[in-house]
């Protein structure tokens, strides 16, 4: 009889309100789980030999980039290059290659340098032009005394073009 009064008076804000926050609560479970089980299966690329070729692309460029060599840095550029970032808007190669120029000239005695966290790349083939590489990477360098570390996630379309890796599109986010 008391067990029967008691569902009697649940006021229904009340059981709306349970109800919400049963569901975040499993939401938040479910999200929890994804991101276990991402963890525990990282990316296997269906093209090995693929991934290899487009780690040693990156590998090669961001050398290119640490050692501040403009001249080297460009030719893994196509001409018709875009490049994307949401600090600093939409360029073509010239303005791209502008805006190294004057980061390097900048840069010159902070040790500027981009690290790739290998674990996060994923390339993914795109039949009859090339592949798209994303993943995170980090940008170092010391100011003040103090090393800073800015982490960013970053997509770059390659083109294979006459046996040649070009970066055509690059997009770089979390500025």
């Amino acid at each position: 009889m008391t067990l029967l009064r008691q569902k009697k008076n649940i006021n229904p804000k009340q059981n709306s309100s349970m109800m919400f926050k049963n569901s975040l609560f499993f939401f938040f479970l479910f999200l929890l789980i994804g991101t276990i089980t991402k963890a525990q299966h990282p990316f296997q690329p269906k093209d090995p030999s693929l991934q290899q070729t487009i780690f040693k692309q990156d590998s090669l460029l961001f050398d290119a980039f640490n050692r501040q060599d403009i001249k080297a840095l460009g030719t893994f550029f196509s001409q018709d290059l875009e490049f994307y970032n949401d600090g600093g808007g939409k360029t073509d190669l010239k303005t791209a290659m502008e805006n190294f120029g004057s980061l390097f000239a900048r840069n010159k005695a902070s040790n500027l340098r981009r690290e790739l966290e290998k674990a996060s790349l994923e390339v993914y083939l795109i039949p009859g032009y090339g592949a798209i590489a994303l993943g995170n990477h980090r940008f170092l360098h010391t100011e003040n005394g103090k090393q800073e570390i800015g982490k960013q996630k970053f997509i770059i379309t390659w083109k294979l073009d006459n046996n040649q890796w070009l970066a055509t599109r690059i997009v770089s986010l979390g500025h």
